[in-house]
């Protein structure tokens, strides 16, 4: 299949060098700016370009692997070419597409990219949705090309997955990095914690979150979390994340126990 990237992001970065390792041509990589648009069509084959004028319709799918809020923006420069036309966003619903042609779907990787660093593709998620039943199989065959996880995922579900995977990836992260700066400000590494997440992270791999909980919200320890409460009383902030989230932990595992 001749495939046109339309970014050149971690999304675009990744998914057009899977698909050229699968076999597709790449035809053209568009970003606004020319250097991260040449140094991606080197990789993939293709030709760079960072000019509206320059995208050809000699091509069989547009990628939009562009910021959410500038979807519905860009993909009137698209429509009239009349070729499949799919944006890679969890929370943009394919309507966006709709609004401008009926040849629309969604190809949405599950997974967080970075530039440098390689990802597995075959394992990475990949969510599927087709204005109409001959372009979600097609996306469909597309999707197994490159990955072993294809699920076909409609736009209210794939905006719960979105808002879920910020929660598990994303806040967890930024809560990676207020460990660290625990750490740090008592002349300590984050070095010392990477057991300590990379145990927790393999045990949902078999387990249901709640049921590998550990830590002294869940064990009700009040006396500990109020000697940690007092450590960040000068960090308010952190004390009501704290609170929140021990509160949570609490509420969480009072209900699935059956206590009131």
């Amino acid at each position: 299949m001749r495939i046109t990237i339309i970014g050149s992001g971690n999304v675009a970065t990744h998914l057009s060098a899977a698909l050229k390792n699968a076999g597709h041509r790449i035809v053209q990589v568009y970003s606004r700016n020319m250097h991260n648009a040449a140094l991606l069509a080197y990789h993939v084959g293709a030709e760079a370009i960072d000019s509206l004028q320059e995208i050809t319709g000699d091509t069989d799918l547009f990628i939009v692997a562009i910021k959410d809020d500038a979807i519905a923006e860009f993909v009137p420069h698209l429509s009239s070419f009349n070729k499949l036309i799919v944006h890679t966003s969890g929370a943009v619903e394919l309507q966006q597409l709709l609004d401008f042609i009926s040849n629309a779907g969604v190809f949405y990787p599950l997974q967080t990219f970075s530039k440098t660093k390689e990802v597995n593709f075959r394992e990475v998620p990949l969510c599927i949705e087709g204005a109409d039943e001959s372009i979600a199989k097609m996306l469909e065959h597309l999707a197994r090309d490159i990955s072993n996880n294809v699920y076909r995922v409609n736009s209210a579900q794939r905006k719960v997955l979105h808002l879920a995977a910020v929660f598990a990836c994303n806040f967890t992260n930024h809560l990676y990095s207020v460990g660290e700066q625990l750490l740090s400000g008592s002349g300590m590494s984050f070095d010392m914690l990477r057991p300590l997440i990379a145990e927790t992270a393999d045990k949902i791999k078999e387990h249901r979150p709640a049921d590998v909980q550990t830590g002294p919200a869940v064990r009700n320890d009040d006396l500990t979390m109020q000697a940690h409460l007092q450590m960040l009383k000068k960090q308010p902030d952190l004390q009501e994340i704290y609170t929140r989230l021990s509160q949570d932990i609490i509420k969480n595992h009072n209900t699935r126990h059956g206590d009131k």
